[in-house]
């Protein structure tokens, strides 16, 4: 059985109304408890729980300290090409732009690795495509992971979903982990932001965490993308799909991120949902109290001012110095982004943020930072 299996027993209508309906009364019995269950995840995630974001804060810290200690690990993104399938409408990577398509070479993506080195001693590097298999296949992903490894310790890949064999072969390669964003949970509405390729297909997209689990991957990240749904339900039901794989994949490591719909090329869709920065912090504390092991990733859509409050308060890893651009860090400085960063500081900028902050930016693979 996988989730796919599962997911119809929740009625995306019900649990939303279950979450309107938490009461102030609910989230202090949350609060007070040494662990919380899902219905007090609920009573966290809900408008009720705005008032107690300080208490949230505090807590979330403890946790977050006492099982990850003073660090935030540090990690970059290299976007290897731009070339998709999909009509996804809030990325600029749809295939129905008019944009030049970049496909990186193994010499162009040396030249990147190269270049990310020299802006910090990253270990830690996300490949990143879109999702063309034509173009970024397995046997392209090897070839980058065989370059990769040169450079990195810790090597993870968000790129379209691949079958469990395929993912087999990458770990064989050396990939470390697998960041799938299923963007949204709701079913039904699903097919309008995918209107065609191969993303349009829900339960396939879904059901890439369970092949991931299958294949032994040493973790995986789950994420939704904030602004096409109602942000509270959406992720309850991230929520309900990480206890899932956690309890049938328990030898695998977990991530989530929560990242917001940034601006982008093409016709400007509009988020249907707006997030606002205390909600944000709002799921990043519920999730920490809801689960003390999952780490909690936090990009540059986000502004500089929310990554510092936030690195301190639940967040365990944080990009820095990223361009969501393919070749953009050495090849093509100028080629199209995915989306428009929101925090342009240097690493070491980043990293001189995260000391006032009391904390230390690892740049070396987290196990190994753990071990110091």
């Amino acid at each position: 059985m996988r989730f796919t299996d599962l997911i119809d027993n929740y009625n995306w209508d019900d649990l939303s109304r279950k979450i309107s309906q938490k009461s102030s009364q609910d989230v202090e019995l949350a609060l007070n408890k040494e662990r919380i269950d899902f219905e007090d995840f609920l009573s966290l995630i809900s408008p009720a729980a705005l008032p107690y974001l300080e208490i949230m804060a505090r807590k979330s810290r403890m946790l977050t300290r006492q099982r990850f200690g003073n660090t935030i690990q540090m990690y970059i993104p290299l976007y290897l090409t731009n070339a998709c399938t999909n009509h996804c409408v809030y990325c600029g990577f749809n295939h129905e732009n008019k944009i030049n398509r970049i496909i990186l070479n193994e010499e162009e993506i040396e030249k990147e690795a190269q270049a990310i080195k020299e802006l910090g001693d990253f270990h830690h590097i996300l490949l990143v495509t879109g999702e063309s298999p034509r173009h970024a296949g397995v046997d392209y992903l090897k070839r980058a992971i065989r370059i990769m490894k040169k450079y990195f310790s810790n090597i993870s890949i968000e790129v379209q979903p691949l079958e469990r064999s395929e993912y087999e072969e990458l770990i064989k390669e050396g990939l470390y982990s697998v960041y799938v964003y299923q963007e949204t949970y709701n079913k039904e509405r699903y097919p309008i932001y995918h209107p065609a390729g191969k993303k349009r297909d829900f339960n396939y997209r879904l059901d890439t965490f369970d092949r991931l689990g299958e294949a032994e991957i040493h973790k995986m990240g789950l994420g939704v993308l904030i602004g096409l749904e109602d942000w509270r339900t959406d992720l309850s039901l991230m929520a309900i799909h990480l206890k899932y794989l956690q309890k049938k994949y328990w030898r695998t490591r977990y991530s989530v991120s929560f990242p917001r719909i940034r601006p982008h090329e093409g016709d400007g869709f509009k988020p249907n949902v707006i997030m606002q920065d205390k909600e944000l912090a709002q799921a990043i504390f519920a999730f920490r109290l809801y689960d003390r092991d999952v780490e909690i990733a936090l990009s540059t859509r986000e502004e500089p001012r929310m990554r510092d409050n936030l690195c301190s308060l639940g967040v365990t890893s944080m990009s820095a110095g990223s361009k969501t651009e393919p070749g953009g860090y050495y090849t093509y400085p100028t080629a199209l982004e995915q989306w428009v960063m929101a925090d342009d500081r240097s690493p070491s900028e980043v990293e001189e943020s995260i000391k006032k902050q009391g904390y230390e930016a690892v740049w070396k693979d987290w196990d190994q930072a753990m071990s110091i």
